[in-house]
Parts: C-alpha cells; sequence; structure tokens
C-alpha cells in the first residue's frame, strides 16, 4: 500500500511538473518512479517464471512418465528368478528393498504386476506384457555390450505366430518351416487358439503374425491387414477299403459314404456342405471335429471318408497311407496370414509369405 501511495505520489509530480517545464520533479520524482518501475517489472517478471514453471512442471507430469528402469530391473529378475528371495541372491540386495522397488513400478504403472499363489508369486496379465517388453530391454542391452566389445550377440531372431485351432497343422508347419531359414539363429514361438484370441493378442503386440483359414472378419475391432498367402482345392482321400472302389464315379460315388467331416467352426465346412448339395450327395456323417490331426486319427483308424487341402496330397499318401478317391476345384481352401502392418518387416514372416505364395501353393497347381 506504502509503495501504491508513493508511487502515485511520484508521478503526479512527475507529470504536473513536467506540463509546466520545472525541474523540481528531478531530485525526488524521477529516482522513485524508477526503483518502483524496476521493482514492478521484477514482480512481473518473477510471476510470469513462476507461471511458466508451474505450466512446465503440469505438461512435464501430463507428458513425460518416466520409467525408472532400475524398478524394471528388480521386477525382471523377480519374474525371470521365481522369487524375490532368489533375486535377492542374484542382486546383492535385501528383499525389503527388492520388494519395495517392484510396489513402486506397480504404483508408476497403475498396474498388479504379481498375484500371490500360495507361496509363489505368479504374473498376473499385466505382469506378463510388462515382462515381454523387459526381455526385449534387457536382451537389446547386452546386445548392445557385446555389440561395442566385439562379441558375438548370440541373440537369436525371434518371431512370435498365433496359429488358429482351425488349420490343420500339416499346412501350419510348411508355412512356418522357411521362418527357420532365414538366419542362423531363429526362435519360434507358436501360439494356438482361437482366432478371436489371437487377433486380440494380435492387437496388443504379443504376436507377430496369425496364421488363419479365414481372412479377419470386418465386426472384429482389430485394426490389422489380410494377406492372402494362397488358396487350393480340396481332395478326398481314405484308407484303400474306403478308396479302392469309390474312384469311378467320382464325385457321385461319394453319396452314403462314411464322411469325417470338420466342424462349423472351420472356414471350409459351409463351402463343403454346399458343394455335396449341388452334386446332390448326402454323406454319412460320422464324426465332426475342430482339430484336423484328430480327424486324421480317426481316419488313420479306418472309420471314414474326409477332404484336406490338395497341397497335403503328397503327405497324405506317402506318410499316412491314405489314398486319393478324387478331388474338386469348385471348393476351395484359404490360408491368411493376418498382420498389423500393411506391408510385412519382420524377416521371418516375410519368409512364411514368399514361401506360401512361391513355393507351396503354386506347386499345387490348384
Amino acid at each position: 500500500m506504502t509503495f501504491a501511495l508513493i508511487f502515485r505520489f511520484s508521478f503526479c509530480v512527475l507529470v504536473s511538473e513536467s506540463r509546466v517545464q520545472s525541474p523540481l520533479w528531478l531530485p525526488f520524482g524521477l529516482p522513485v518512479f524508477t526503483i518502483l518501475l524496476g521493482r514492478n517489472c521484477w514482480i512481473h517478471k518473477s510471476r510470469k517464471f513462476s507461471s511458466d514453471r508451474a505450466a512446465f512442471s503440469k505438461l512435464q507430469s501430463k507428458h513425460m512418465e518416466w520409467l525408472n528402469y532400475h524398478h524394471l530391473l528388480y521386477f525382471w529378475t523377480v519374474a525371470r528368478t521365481g522369487s524375490i528371495a532368489n533375486a535377492s541372491k542374484e542382486l546383492l540386495l535385501a528383499p525389503p528393498t527388492i520388494s519395495a522397488q517392484v510396489s513402486r513400478l506397480e504404483h508408476t504403472l497403475g498396474e498388479r504386476l504379481f498375484a500371490r499363489s500360495g507361496r509363489r508369486l505368479v504374473l498376473t496379465e499385466a505382469g506378463r506384457v510388462v515382462f515381454r517388453y523387459a526381455e526385449d530391454i534387457f536382451g537389446l542391452g547386452r546386445e548392445l555390450m557385446d555389440t561395442l566389445k566385439d562379441r558375438p550377440t548370440g541373440r537369436p531372431l525371434r518371431v512370435q505366430i498365433g496359429v488358429a485351432d482351425v488349420l490343420p497343422k500339416l499346412i501350419a508347419h510348411q508355412l512356418i518351416a522357411p521362418a527357420l531359414q532365414v538366419a542362423s539363429q531363429v526362435r519360434v514361438v507358436c501360439r494356438e487358439d482361437r482366432p478371436d484370441r489371437l487377433l486380440a493378442e494380435l492387437a496388443v503386440n504379443e504376436l507377430d503374425v496369425v496364421l488363419a483359414d479365414a481372412p479377419m472378419g470386418w465386426a472384429v475391432k482389430v485394426h490389422a491387414y489380410n494377406h492372402l498367402l494362397g488358396e487350393c482345392g480340396l481332395g478326398f482321400y481314405g484308407k484303400p477299403k474306403f478308396a479302392g472302389g469309390r474312384r469311378r464315379g467320382f464325385p457321385q460315388s461319394l453319396d452314403r459314404a462314411p464322411f469325417l467331416l470338420p466342424s462349423d467352426e472351420t472356414a471350409v465346412r459351409p463351402k463343403l456342405d454346399q458343394w455335396f448339395e449341388t452334386q446332390h450327395i448326402r454323406p454319412t456323417v460320422a464324426g465332426e471335429f475342430d482339430d484336423f490331426s484328430l480327424l486324421r486319427t480317426f481316419a488313420e483308424a479306418g472309420l471314414g471318408i474326409f477332404a484336406a487341402p490338395v497341397v497335403l496330397d503328397r503327405v497324405m499318401h506317402r506318410r499316412y497311407g491314405f489314398e486319393r478317391i478324387g478331388q474338386t476345384k469348385d471348393v476351395r481352401a484359404h490360408f491368411y496370414a493376418i498382420s498389423v502392418e500393411r506391408k510385412i518387416r519382420n524377416p521371418a514372416v516375410v519368409a512364411i509369405c514368399d514361401s506360401a505364395r512361391q513355393r507351396i501353393f503354386r506347386k499345387s497347381g490348384s
């Protein structure tokens, strides 16, 4: 208040004296005015600095969430060794210290990373996600040190593949095998599950690619791309007692024959049913199977005829002793690689796609 009054008095003196061109304001008005003006500027700058610092702090807290890699290391060691006690021996730290650091990491991430199962610690779903990232982070760290010291890294190319449970495993093997040839060391991790579950894992980058017998439907809320690997017709196979007398007169010779069919969950079953109806064939259904390997096992026991992609023709005859009754190009089996990338970059997945298109399905000729 006092400074304000002095400021107002000095300014009035300055203005009034200057109007009559009198020098009386010089010894008092100008110094006070200058001092107060400087103080006012300092207060303004100070307030602006405080405001900017508060804004920066707010921006920092909102946009710059830093991960403490020491905490991540303690978590990774606990998850890898199986317990806090084992981690404390490896890290040469007291168990309470490790436990506290892991708790801080959980607080930072806002997720529980471990759950207790009896006397053991098991990873939660969020913990499994963090552990996979930690594996990559510390794996790259080791590789960096090895590279700088001119040591071989020994780090294999890792590819995580989801295989739809309805996809014939013989097809899956033919598709995946080329991935093992792209580098001197390749680690293939295969997950088999329902397509919808695999696509959910693909969406959060837990898988590099999903192999399936059908494209991802429009109703699936996952941003991903369907890459057609190839297509082929179907062959009809059986043990000699079924196949011998049915080659002549195919396909009508299949009418009322005992059949082992894929389940309705497969993409090919509706097409097969439609083909039967078009050809006026009424198969005697001896069994329906989600898993092609189980279906083939029943067929080996001589329980019926079955349909399979013709790309498996040689394997069916040489390995399992089935004879082909006939084949059709009217029913097509399609195979897809589904990825989150429009242009696939993972060398192993590129090898899968190239081999399928240039070798597997081109050789089938159908």
